[in-house]
């Protein structure tokens, strides 16, 4: 049997500076957990996994000749994407399915759900950056990649991407600039979320070290096949190159997070 993976990295040149990240790309469980008490279907759904994300990030991955680090499970065992005190960070209940699994939920399986895909998954994060740093001697432009619903509780989302951030503007600015200057295209700004969730990956990579990064969201809908998904990742490769190759994008300067003071 294949031994199961916290995560993939996808290989590129380090040296140049910049790293994708993919915190919700794969639907997959780990041996012995089953579904979850869930009926299969549920993973397809984006209560599993980000549609259209893993595509998408090895597509730009390879045009850009960039490293990569996708996520190998789904967040209905465990969020990457959240803080180890958060407490969504296991979910009882997702977008109107109860995750039979994860309540009630034991103070060990909690432990060993954080020690063995968690935690894991953010030692090769930083590793990858922190190797893109040795190679480039600059430090590096993360770019993170997601993707949301077309519609919520019935109501639609018209954007068809939006970028969301905290409080560090400087791979931000242009990242909007440039998508906003197709007329075509609806470019949302911290919506439909907000961008500042203290101990998120972007929080915990990012904010709190000081490094240049922005994370995407792209509507499912429009990244939900193979054609769309490489329309899209046609059209966002040549604004990450461009990004990449501002100097102003690969100093390290630290920004108060709206979330409140960095945590020791």
């Amino acid at each position: 049997m294949q031994e199961f993976k916290s995560h993939e990295i996808v290989e590129g040149k380090y040296d140049r500076a910049m790293v994708l990240l993919a915190d919700h790309a794969m639907n997959r469980l780990p041996p012995g957990y089953g579904t979850l008490g869930l009926d299969a279907t549920a993973f397809e759904r984006h209560i599993a996994y980000d549609i259209g994300i893993e595509g998408l990030t090895r597509q730009l991955a390879s045009m850009l000749d960039i490293p990569a680090v996708l996520c190998g499970f789904s967040r209905l065992l465990i969020d990457p994407n959240r803080g180890e005190d958060d407490p969504t960070l296991i979910m009882r209940i997702s977008d109107g399915a109860v995750i039979a699994a994860n309540h009630p939920i034991t103070a060990g399986e909690w432990q060993y759900r954080l020690d063995s895909f968690h935690r894991p998954y953010h030692r090769a994060v930083e590793a990858t950056i922190a190797r893109a740093a040795e190679e480039s001697g600059k430090t590096p432009l993360v770019l993170s990649l997601h993707s949301f619903t077309p519609a919520w509780k019935g109501v639609a989302r018209p954007w068809h991407a939006s970028v969301l951030w905290d409080n560090d503007p400087r791979a931000v600015r242009p990242l909007l600039e440039m998508l906003r200057a197709d007329p075509a295209l609806s470019i949302g700004d911290n919506e439909p979320y907000d961008g500042a969730l203290k101990n998120d990956t972007m929080y915990r990579h990012c904010m709190r070290t000081g490094r240049p990064h922005a994370l995407l969201e792209v509507r499912q809908d429009l990244i939900g096949d193979e054609g769309g998904i490489a329309q899209w990742a046609q059209r966002l490769a040549p604004v990450f190159s461009r990004m990449n190759a501002d100097p102003a994008l690969h100093e390290t300067r630290l920004f108060a997070s709206r979330t409140g003071p960095y945590s020791a």
